[in-house]
């Protein structure tokens, strides 16, 4: 590994905060989120509900004070744009990563169907691939998933806790207080 690459690496930071949406937990190293969980009833779930490599790499301290309190006030029902907020894409494959980034550019408010985001991601016949990619989101928020639907226009499930309860909260939320999210 080169040294270079050394220097970007920072120590993984593990932050738990309160929310309106439920207890919130994240794990952040240098200027990269690499997972997000939200909707928990305390803090220990929220922390338990982080991917067990990650968490026991991560080490609890403050990360992007920025990002918890953006992600806070979206909890309040603020109109907020996460698409600034880089993430780590590693592990994920070329249609993932495709994916991922189309679902990001849903705007608050808005939402599309599994095959229109296939479709957007260059791979119309995969709605069903999108809801596999959708179900294992590691940055719900901030990759805005509670915003694409089946094509029924049902919500679906959805992988946080409170499942569809929660996608229908957030969906009912945005559609209440549009207008131009801040970063």
């Amino acid at each position: 590994m080169s040294t270079a690459r050394l220097r970007e690496e920072a120590p993984p930071i593990l932050v738990v905060a309160p929310s309106r949406l439920g207890w919130i937990a994240l794990i952040g190293a240098g200027k990269t989120l690499k997972q997000l969980t939200f909707g928990h009833a305390s803090s220990r779930a929220a922390i338990r509900a982080l991917d067990p490599g990650l968490r026991a790499a991560a080490e609890p301290g403050d990360w992007n004070a920025q990002l918890v309190r953006r992600l806070q006030d979206y909890a309040s029902g603020q109109p907020v744009d996460f698409r600034d907020v880089r993430i780590d894409t590693q592990g994920l494959t070329a249609f993932q990563r495709r994916v991922t980034a189309q679902c990001r550019k849903i705007a608050y408010g808005e939402v599309r169907t599994y095959g229109r985001l296939a479709a957007l991601a260059g791979s119309p016949r995969a709605a069903r691939a999108v809801g596999n990619c959708m179900a294992a989101n590691r940055f719900p928020l901030i990759v805005p998933c509670h915003r694409v639907l089946p094509a029924s226009g049902r919500p679906g499930a959805f992988s946080a806790p409170g499942s569809t309860a929660m996608k229908q909260r957030l969906l009912a939320m945005e559609a209440g207080r549009r207008g131009t999210p801040r970063r």
